[in-house]
């Protein structure tokens, strides 16, 4: 099958019939064999009864139901894993997003050799003040801490070689961050391409300001698994020897005081109850990394990086 088209959907019964009219259009100009894969977010509409009606008229089309809200990353999950396609599209099910920019993202991925391809909705139909403007700050933060050079990491339209999105594991809100997961995985071409962004047809925007404090948080979730899953100790057992090492430093510098000067009191001073935290904060650091080190060493997936270097030749 040349492309899979991954659609998690809340709400959105009204725009899934002239979407994927419009999906089946232009994948018969391109001659492309295909398939869509709707997920249901647990809508309180009547998306399912339209993805069914659809279903029905077209073996093409492929429905996975949740019986309540679980969000966009648990629906992207289980349509990567539902996806067979050489190529994976990525997209909303709002109308915001144009299929036409489909042929041109498959040819990125089969012909350039990237293995991600990320849209960038250079120009926005959003409102400045509550949406553009956090994204762009958002996405700045997100560029200086993964190392990764796109504009938009949240825009929906992607496209992904199928062995990346059979390699990586979308969880929590980690949606936005897929670039990243992709990276720390090993797929290291990463690109972009200035998509087409409408204006809503049908329906509410599904916007909320806590994306982006649960964002900020799933960034530094990301980059500190990545970094260090396989060896907490080198993160906690680090920091846990400066705070232990910083603290028996202040005991040693009060100690040697109390016995130059007999009269010195040495719990009558802040730096014993510094030293005292210091060391105590120390061994509880680097405690916390021995027991992630004995929790990765019995991981069974402690080697997999290793398997799938030996199933990639």
């Amino acid at each position: 099958m040349d492309i899979s088209i991954a659609i998690p959907l809340f709400n959105e019964a009204e725009s899934l019939p002239e979407l994927t009219a419009w999906i089946e259009r232009v994948m018969q100009e391109h001659q492309l064999s295909y398939e869509v894969i709707y997920v249901d977010d647990g809508s309180t509409d009547d998306s399912w009864l339209v993805i069914q009606a659809l279903r029905a008229k077209n073996d093409r089309i492929k429905g996975i139901k949740f019986q309540r809200n679980y969000g966009k990353s648990a629906g992207l999950y289980e349509a990567f894993r539902a996806a067979s396609g050489q190529v994976v599209i990525t997209m909303d099910a709002d109308l915001q997003d144009s299929p036409e920019e489909i042929p041109e993202l498959r040819r990125l991925i089969l012909e350039e050799g990237y293995d991600l391809v990320s849209g960038w909705k250079k120009k926005r139909y959003d409102n400045t003040f509550t949406k553009n403007i956090p994204s762009k700050f958002f996405n700045a933060v997100t560029r200086s801490m993964s190392g990764i050079k796109l504009h938009d990491f949240n825009c929906g339209l992607k496209a992904y070689r199928l062995q990346v999105v059979k390699g990586i594991e979308v969880y929590g809100e980690m949606h936005r961050y897929i670039p990243v997961l992709a990276k720390w995985a090993g797929f290291r071409k990463i690109g972009e391409k200035v998509v087409e962004h409408r204006a809503r047809k049908y329906g509410v925007s599904k916007f909320g300001w806590n994306r982006f404090v649960n964002g900020f948080l799933d960034l530094l979730s990301i980059s500190f698994v990545g970094k260090f899953s396989k060896r907490p100790m080198h993160f906690f057992g680090l920091w846990g020897s400066l705070c232990f090492l910083i603290g028996f430093g202040m005991a040693v510098y009060l100690l040697a005081s109390k016995f130059m000067d007999a009269s010195f009191s040495i719990t009558n001073r802040p730096a014993f109850y510094l030293s005292l935290t210091s060391v105590v904060l120390g061994m509880q650091l680097f405690l916390a990394g021995y027991l992630g080190e004995l929790i990765a060493r019995n991981s069974s997936t402690r080697n997999q990086y290793l398997l799938e270097s030996k199933l990639g030749l």
